[in-house]
């Protein structure tokens, strides 16, 4: 009794792990595969860092009780290492630097949540708005990238716009200017101490909100430098989405029904970031300029997403000196880096910091580029 118990035991562990291996893999082979035949298989993307752990202890189960079956976990990691790669980051590194070198760009990339609060007054969003201001100061940034940035003419409301430009020193700036209602104004901008010569944006089809790809030529020096800026289709979770995930997690009665609403958000989403996607890196490989895309993708990096828009071209300033998972998004997993930094192999990248604050549910990016000479 006791052998067949064990043996059967021993059976449904190697089934376990044989499962997670295989459903590894397919989260490996998901960037690939159009999400809009198969979009299934990019939800499993989302669970990415689970099944790795999963895999991990599995290796460390073996070890202990039959060493021969660590192999299960050892060939999928192996197979999928190019998954992995793009997942987490290397590199120790050192304290950033905000002494800017000679001949050497400084980028921000954020998304201000639309600075927390819209009208003027004195309650605890607007004193995050403030703070929110002086952290992007404290950057000297060159060239500023945001997303989900609000700007009203309306009195009532915070003229974000103008403040930037006047009093942090941003003269040039380039806004996609979509109207939200009565002298209200949100969108992607990009602002800029050095001069902007020509800009342009390209629209995508069937927002939810006003997504575009914003571009901006400036002049650094004698040479001239192309900025993309984007905010990709979200999954648009509400209070009531963030509610039903709780309920999911305590496999309430009505789990089933919260599920459904979850997949049908997530599916959407995934879709019509597919058809983004292609726009993007149909647009950015025409560029006849060394060029910095920066963007909240709303996907992470083992998806179709991040394998379109950076292509086997475009280097991934957090992965090129950063270290760990790098999580950009404060919201539902600790792993969601959804957020990035891309340069043409142009530009060599110095170093690259995430600020942690939790003024946005964003973090704020930062990194020093120069051009190879």
């Amino acid at each position: 009794m006791g052998i067949n118990y064990r043996r059967s035991t021993k059976i449904l562990f190697i089934v376990i792990n044989l499962v997670a291996a295989i459903i590894f893999l397919l989260a490996c082979w998901a960037p690939y595969l159009n999400p809009q035949k198969w979009w299934a298989l990019s939800l499993i993307g989302l669970g990415f860092a689970f099944i790795i752990v999963t895999l991990l202890a599995f290796i460390f189960f073996w070890l202990v009780f039959n060493i021969r079956y660590i192999f299960i976990s050892l060939i999928a990691l192996t197979i999928g290492y190019k998954a992995i790669l793009v997942f987490f980051a290397f590199h120790n590194p050192d304290k950033f630097d905000y002494e800017k070198q000679k001949n050497t760009l400084r980028v921000v990339h954020w998304n201000v949540g639309r600075f927390t609060e819209w009208k003027r007054n004195n309650n605890k969003g607007s004193q995050t708005r403030l703070k929110m201001m002086d952290l992007i100061k404290e950057q000297n940034a060159d060239v500023i990238c945001m997303q989900e940035f609000f700007h009203s003419t309306d009195s009532v409301y915070y003229d974000n716009l103008d403040y930037i430009s006047k009093e942090l020193n941003y003269p040039y700036y380039y806004f996609s200017w979509d109207g939200d209602g009565y002298k209200q104004w949100v969108g992607q901008i990009i602002f800029s101490r050095l001069p902007i010569i020509d800009t342009s944006m390209v629209r995508f089809p069937a927002p939810s909100m006003p997504e575009a790809l914003l571009q901006a030529d400036i002049l650094f020096g004698k040479d001239t430098i192309r900025f993309y800026t984007t905010h990709l289709q979200s999954v648009r979770f509400g209070k009531e989405d963030f509610e039903r995930l709780h309920r999911i997690k305590k496999t309430d009665e009505t789990m089933v029904e919260d599920s459904k609403n979850i997949f049908v958000k997530l599916k959407r989403g995934v879709v019509r970031r597919c058809i983004q996607a292609d726009m993007v890196r149909q647009v950015i490989s025409t560029s006849p300029y060394p060029y910095i895309l920066t963007g909240d993708f709303n996907d992470v990096p083992n998806s179709y997403t991040y394998f379109t828009i950076r292509d086997q071209d475009l280097q991934d300033a957090f992965l090129e000196t950063g270290l760990g998972v790098g999580r950009t998004y404060s919201y539902i997993a600790p792993t969601l880096r959804i957020d990035y930094i891309f340069t043409t192999r142009d530009f060599a990248i110095r170093q690259f910091n995430r600020i942690i604050k939790n003024y946005s549910d964003h973090y704020m990016l930062v990194t020093d580029v120069a051009l190879n000479k």
